[in-house]
Order: structure tokens, then C-alpha cells, then sequence
């Protein structure tokens, strides 16, 4: 019988949306809170919360509680397999997410001393998003 620990981190990544939002803390390898998340992908606070939590259960993010804010991070101390498996999903092309990339740089720019200090689908994010000429859900 198969370990359900291999399962649990095939199943969080063969999900979309769950894939996008672990290939982005592959890629910017920085901490991300939710309502970083949130703006960077165009979701709601419901679905980055609980597609985190999913990668969190596989074993392949861990958290970390600051003030109000939680942050997650890519478990880098994983089994042999989820490392191989943050490696199989670090090999996606970036052009695949560019614009996802761009905004995460963008919104992790706004923190302060490291902490995020400004709240999901603020006005100063939507300014920078008109800006730069991204749509708030995802698309260039």
C-alpha cells in the first residue's frame, strides 16, 4: 500500500489554482501571506486560505504565525520525494506565470521591515495594478 503522504502532496498539486500558488513560492522563494496571495493571484481569501492549508497538510509549505499575519513558506526539509517534487514543479517555465511573478514582486514591495502591512484588494495595490497595466485576476 501506498503511503497517503505521496497522495496528499500529488492530490495538492494536481489542482490549478494549488499549483499556481506553489509554483509562485517556488519561484519568488519568499514568505507569502494570504492576502498577499490574494491580490498576486486574484482569489479570494476562502480559496488561498484553504489551498494553503492543503499544501501545508502535504507537507510541502509550512506556517508561521507574526502578529496577525500567516506566513507561509516552502517546506525545504521534506521528504526526499516532496523535495523532488517542489524540483518537478521549480522546472514549469516562468513565461507560464510571468504576470504572476510580476505582480508578487510588486505586492511584496509594499511591506515594511519584511511584514505585510497592507490588507487584501487595498486601493493602494489597485492603483499600482492600473499602473502597470495588470488586471487584478491574474491576466496582463
Amino acid at each position: 500500500m501506498i503511503d497517503a503522504c505521496y497522495t496528499d502532496a500529488l492530490k495538492a498539486v494536481a489542482d490549478t489554482n494549488r499549483l499556481r500558488l506553489f509554483w509562485l513560492l517556488v519561484h519568488v522563494d519568499e514568505r507569502i501571506c494570504v492576502a498577499e496571495a490574494m491580490d498576486v493571484l486574484g482569489e479570494t481569501h476562502y480559496n488561498v486560505s484553504r489551498n494553503l492549508k492543503i499544501l501545508q497538510k502535504a507537507g510541502l509549505v509550512t506556517a508561521h504565525k507574526e502578529g496577525k499575519w500567516v506566513f507561509y513558506t516552502l517546506n525545504r526539509e521534506g521528504s526526499p520525494f516532496q523535495i523532488k517534487l517542489l524540483a518537478a514543479v521549480k522546472s514549469i517555465p516562468e513565461q507560464e506565470l510571468e504576470t504572476e511573478i510580476r505582480k508578487c514582486h510588486l505586492r511584496l514591495a509594499l511591506r515594511e521591515s519584511g511584514q505585510c502591512v497592507v490588507g487584501p484588494d487595498s486601493t493602494e495595490w489597485a492603483d499600482i495594478i492600473k499602473r502597470q497595466g495588470l488586471s487584478e485576476n491574474g491576466q496582463a
